[in-house]
């Protein structure tokens, strides 16, 4: 967890939370992911992310929630909704089609009108070993994947972060190979 954009998480009665407090950003969302993942895994069909107080949200970021929200849209049922996006936020998720992966403000979701009470029992999610350069590397390059699949405006965006991101990748798994030999 960073001190920049604490994220806090719980888990309640048909959907888990997860919030992202200052910038959602490629040093946080290992953190949601993690989280995320571990959620799914346990059959969560139905995964909160309250963004009322991020200040914003970087590429790395988005690429994480698409990816959590395809995983859980490949699930029956399963789903990723976003609370209290803002404007701001609302805005960047839906300049890079992200909006038809996650339902955003959604009038109906079963946390609706309970997000005070939630918010007060939120935790400290576990937080994962920290990633080292090439874990920190393919995070951020896969998350740029997701955003490039999913369409075709993204993957001419992205293609070049995504291609400088290999390469970079590939020099730090060859380092990383040398310095073990």
């Amino acid at each position: 967890m960073t001190t920049e954009a604490p994220i806090s998480v719980g888990i309640f009665d048909g959907f888990s939370w997860i919030r992202c407090e200052g910038k959602g950003s490629f040093m946080n969302s290992p953190v949601i992911k993690a989280f995320g993942d571990e959620r799914i895994a346990a059959g969560e069909r139905c995964l909160a992310v309250d963004l009322a107080s991020c200040t914003g949200m970087d590429s790395t970021f988005m690429g994480t929630l698409a990816g959590m929200a395809s995983r859980l849209s490949a699930q029956d049922g399963g789903v990723l909704q976003i609370a209290e996006a803002g404007d701001r936020n609302r805005r960047s998720l839906e300049d890079l089609g992200l909006d038809f992966l996650m339902e955003i403000d959604p009038p109906e979701a079963r946390w609706k009108h309970d997000i005070t009470r939630i918010r007060a029992n939120l935790r400290a999610p576990q937080t994962p070993p920290a990633p080292g350069q090439v874990q920190r590397t393919q995070h951020v390059l896969e998350a740029h994947q997701i955003l490039s699949e999913a369409n075709d405006k993204n993957a001419k965006v992205f293609s070049n972060v995504v291609t400088m991101l290999e390469d970079e990748l590939a020099e730090k798994q060859k380092l990383a190979q040398s310095a073990k030999k």
